[in-house]
């Protein structure tokens, strides 16, 4: 493993500086929305030409997975590229002590063996409309809980207005700009979505833990999926051609995904509360989770088999978390940030509108103390109850949902509106698998960390504990029988008289505590989440009167395009080629996990190309969410999925520093030698370059 303690954020003083000052963005940064991408800068920059056409025939094969990735259709038969550790959940929910996918590879010899991921919706953006006046109209003149209130419940009536009565779309209201921008998303959902294909997770993810967020790389990290719409494949004429010809350093390529969460926009004392609060806690309660899972996994063969996703989960976290702790130790960075918010401050002083804006860094800066105050309670009642159980998920849905549901839908909690019940009900009924002893690693974690931050004396512990344990209360939690679909359903379609007769202990722990966690919910509206939503908005008037609209918003898990080059980089005199071959799968492979060759490849390595670009790296802003985006070609030809970032990347919730951060993809000619020479899986492969589809051409700039 490449040792973290040296990373630094090279540059961070220099090029950092000077971008984050400007707050404008440069070189290939930027995570951009479809109705404002940046076609002119591209052009000016690379001599490539990205017309509306090319936006349209992108956007409208670009695939949301509700589960939390990004995906592509590549065929007119509705499948869709994305990545393996997207859909690990998937395949481990439907392997078993008997059948393990996971280890095996999910290799349907039909359609007819396609299996549907539980839980999993896929969602392509058809439109999008500005709804910023109307959603700031709500919130003016209002503070505190009822300015976040106001706002929700006219995001929940936009929403319920846009999709009344169309059954195959999903509305969604999205904050841009940190609610400068408001925007209506309007999505074609498609709720059967089937595994169509994934290879072993030793191909997946060779290298394992040590190899995460680093390059070189040689991992299979794809997988297929399939739209199916009344039991049958979903017609995609949208779709985009893929081309498995080898790339060329220098090639102009695009990332068009969901990005999840960036941070680029927060203000200086927000990201100092994350520095010295907020990561550390965080990294030391998952670092004991990890331990937990690494234990449950080492008691049996079968809790290994339960415990891979979990654990991949956990120690992709850490190691992200860690890059963020790095980056935000870098004074420079803090001060870059420090220099934006004085410049914006000087380019507005003057302006009619600034007497208006105030000073809402101050604003936000005076929060922090009362976020300091209500983290712990916010995290352990409310924002992370559960500890990541799936049976206290269920439980709290149930709970919660059967009180909602009787009111109006713009009073309700966000999350239970008439436009969010579909895809909650779906998440809710489908039938998934829960095991019992990993819910009780979960639950005894979860309380335990909740009684050590807040102590045994605090109220909140009390109405978690009353005078049980951690441990004893996970034992006797874990017990539920919600992991069971038709109690859940039975609940679901009783309401809050079958809810409140239930004497399912996890809905009786949930019923005991949800007054306590709705509570700290309020005072977290009232004291924390509405005043800075508030002076957010303001902020983000100020940028604009200040940049206009050549900035981008913060990542949101909506749709993006990205830009960039496929380009290696150096770091302390060491050059990395943004290339690596089949052939180095081999030279790598030393026999001993996670290096151990998946018998497939081993059996393989006399067929296979060995020369075949297997992952490459290019310049495109990234962060978590994009996984399983496609990298397209000018042409607009998927060529890879990609699944990763360097380790440079890492400090990308920030900043982006062009001479460091890329994006790491699993190419194209790999995925397909594989399915050909590896995998045998002809229909496929024919499907994806058959007589109709494009033959591999040179993925070059036009």
């Amino acid at each position: 493993m490449k040792r973290l303690t040296g990373f630094r954020l090279v540059g961070t003083a220099t090029a950092l500086g000077a971008l984050a000052a400007a707050g404008i963005a440069f070189a290939d940064e930027g995570m951009w929305t479809f109705d404002n991408f940046p076609a002119q800068r591209v052009q000016q920059t690379y001599g490539v030409r990205v017309d509306q056409a090319w936006l349209n025939r992108v956007q409208n094969a670009a695939v949301r997975l509700t589960t939390g990735c990004s995906a592509s259709l590549v065929s007119p038969e509705g499948l869709v590229l994305t990545n393996h550790h997207c859909v690990i959940e998937c395949i481990q929910d439907l392997s078993s002590p008997q059948k393990d996918y996971v280890q095996d590879g999910f290799l349907p010899a039909n359609r007819a063996e396609e299996k549907q991921c539980p839980g999993m919706q896929a969602e392509i953006l058809t439109s999008i409309t500005d709804v910023t006046a109307r959603v700031q109209a709500a919130g003016e003149g209002q503070t505190g809980a009822a300015f976040a209130r106001a706002r929700s419940a006219e995001t929940a009536r936009i929403e319920s207005e846009a999709c009344a009565g169309d059954a195959n779309s999903r509305c969604q209201v999205v904050s841009l700009y940190r609610g400068g921008q408001f925007k209506l998303y309007k999505y074609r959902k498609y709720a059967d979505v089937r595994l169509a294909f994934a290879p072993e997770f030793k191909a997946a993810f060779f290298g394992g833990d040590p190899d995460n967020f680093n390059f070189p790389r040689y991992a299979l990290d794809a997988a297929f999926l399939r739209l199916y719409e009344n039991g049958r494949p979903v017609a995609t004429p949208q779709h985009l051609r893929v081309n498995g010809a080898a790339p060329a350093a220098g090639d102009v390529v695009f990332v068009a995904g969901n990005p999840g969460t960036t941070l680029r926009q927060l203000t200086v004392s927000q990201l100092e509360t994350q520095r010295d609060l907020v990561l550390p806690a965080q990294q030391l309660a998952r670092s004991e989770l990890r331990g937990r899972i690494i234990r449950f996994g080492e008691e049996s063969a079968e809790n290994r088999r339960i415990a891979l996703d979990p654990l991949f989960g956990v120690e992709n976290s850490f190691k992200a978390i860690y890059g963020r702790q790095l980056a935000l130790a870098d004074e420079s960075l803090l001060d870059a940030k420090r220099r934006e918010e004085a410049e914006i401050r000087q380019r507005i002083a003057g302006r009619p509108e600034a007497a208006a804006i105030g000073d809402p860094w101050k604003e936000i800066a005076d929060v922090q103390d009362d976020f300091a105050e209500l983290h712990f309670p916010f995290t352990y009642l409310e924002g992370g109850a559960g500890g990541g159980s799936q049976l206290y998920a269920y439980a709290r849905t149930l709970v919660r949902a059967a009180t909602e549901r009787a009111k109006p839908s713009a009073e309700r909690l966000p999350g239970f509106s008439d436009a969010s019940l579909p895809l909650l009900e779906k998440s809710l009924l489908d039938v998934k698998p829960v095991e019992a002893n990993l819910e009780e690693v979960y639950l005894s974690w979860w309380l335990s960390k909740a009684r050590e931050y807040m102590t045994v004396d605090s109220p909140y512990v009390k109405a978690l504990l009353g005078r049980q344990s951690p441990e004893q209360l996970a034992e006797e939690l874990s017990k539920s029988r919600l992991g069971d679909p038709a109690v859940r359903r039975a609940l679901w379609e009783g309401g809050l008289a079958a809810v409140q007769a239930s004497d399912d202990p996890m809905i009786r722990f949930v019923l005991r505590t949800d007054a306590q966690a709705r509570q700290v919910r309020e005072q977290w509206l009232q004291r924390v989440s509405g005043p800075t939503d508030r002076a957010a908005e303001r902020i983000a008037r100020a940028r604009f009167l200040a940049y206009g609209d050549s900035v981008y918003p913060d990542a949101t898990f909506t749709l993006r395009l990205s830009y960039g080059q496929i380009a290696g980089w150096t770091y302390r005199g060491q050059t990395v080629e943004p290339f690596t071959r089949i052939g180095g799968l081999y030279e790598r492979a030393t026999g001993a996990e996670p290096f151990e060759l998946a018998p497939r490849w081993a059996a393989a390595e006399g067929r296979v190309n060995k020369d075949t670009i297997y992952n490459l790296s290019s310049t495109n802003d990234i962060i978590g969410g994009n996984s399983g985006s496609p990298l397209i070609n000018v042409r607009g030809e998927v060529i890879g999925a990609v699944f990763d970032g360097n380790i440079h990347s890492l400090g990308g919730a920030y900043y982006f520093d062009p001479e460091l951060n890329r994006t790491v993809t699993v190419s194209m000619g790999a995925i397909l030698e594989s399915l050909d020479k590896v995998y045998d899986q002809k229909a496929l492969l024919a499907e994806l370059t058959g007589p109709a589809r494009s033959q591999p051409t040179r993925n070059r700039r036009r």
